[in-house]
């Protein structure tokens, strides 16, 4: 099997599809789809609103609709929302974070099932209000909101037996769209949260 083969875009499954599928098929079953139409659904509106979106490779590699290299410092290589979750370059979507006052805090390896690792529930409590979408690899978390990180470059923080890594500019996030518990879909503020772990 080639890496041309055809996948499904339901980013959790990413199963080759059949041999029969349509041509323009983008899921390997209306689970899938579904699947996938609730998870766009579940993305903030103040992301989905924004040009700032790239596709992604396995390896996290950021690419445009086209399927050229994409980066996260030119603007030319992004794309609107629309394009972007239209588009089967890749295995899935990423968002550009340019220094407006968006801001992630990327929780490596703290998710088990559904059970959270300790120190980084102390961050979810601290960040209630924001959205959390578990990560590409599923064992992660992404908090989304809104602050400043002074400098602006990326820091990674050992908290507890666990990492947390905070960005703010120059850098693009996979998104998987997939909520994780009732965390409401919007960007609250973590200005609060960035300042205790620095």
């Amino acid at each position: 099997m080639t890496s041309t083969t055809p996948r499904c875009e339901h980013e959790p499954c990413g199963q080759p599809l059949r041999i029969t599928a349509r041509r323009h098929a983008r899921f390997c079953s209306p689970k899938c789809r579904a699947a996938a139409h609730r998870a766009r659904r579940s993305v903030p509106a103040e992301l989905t609103a924004r040009p700032r979106w790239v596709r992604r490779t396995a390896r996290k590699v950021p690419v445009t609709v086209g399927g050229a290299v994409a980066s996260s410092t030119d603007a030319s290589t992004w794309s609107t929302y629309r394009d972007a979750a239209r588009s089967s370059a890749g295995v899935g979507l990423g968002f550009v974070l340019d220094g407006d006052g968006i801001v992630v805090l990327d929780l490596d390896h703290c998710v088990d099932g559904d059970q959270v690792a300790p120190w980084a529930q102390g961050v979810l409590d601290a960040a209630a209000g924001c959205w959390v979408e578990r990560s590409a690899g599923g064992d992660g978390l992404h908090v989304w909101g809104r602050g400043a990180l002074p400098g602006g470059a990326g820091r990674r923080l050992r908290l507890g037996a666990g990492t947390v890594e905070v960005y703010a500019t120059g850098r693009y996030i996979a998104v998987t769209g997939q909520t994780f518990g009732d965390t409401p879909r919007r960007l609250g503020d973590l200005q609060h949260v960035i300042d205790s772990l620095l």
